[in-house]
């Protein structure tokens, strides 16, 4: 029984450092482009249902497209040619990424829409 128990309690310890609890979990859309190794920002944008959006800067939640724009102002504010990489869950309505697109017009950032490996 005491086996059982410490192969019980090991198998939980080697379990829980494989989860990555600083990571969002998003379905990005397909692609066989890959962008290589560059400093960029990262925004991501949940769906929480009903309509309601989760939005990130760097794993940070923001709460609204409005704090997304000031995170970014203050993150990016004096770089030049600076990136943001565009993170967004399949569900996700164009609105909200083109919400963020016209963010990063308007103040000059550099704009890659992420997705996953084929």
């Amino acid at each position: 029984m005491t086996d059982l128990m410490f192969l019980l309690l090991l198998f939980l310890l080697i379990a829980t450092t494989l989860i990555n609890p600083n990571a969002l979990k998003l379905m990005l859309p397909k692609s066989s482009n890959q962008l290589k190794d560059k400093a960029m920002t990262t925004v991501s944008i949940q769906d929480a249902g009903h309509g309601k959006y989760r939005y990130y800067v760097e794993l940070q939640e923001v709460g609204s497209i409005e704090g997304v724009e000031r995170a970014l102002k203050t993150r990016l504010d004096g770089q030049k040619d600076a990136t943001v990489s565009l993170h967004c869950d399949e569900t996700v309505a164009v609105g909200e990424t083109v919400k963020v697109m016209n963010i990063a017009k308007d103040n000059n950032y550099k704009l890659i829409l992420a997705t996953a490996p084929n």
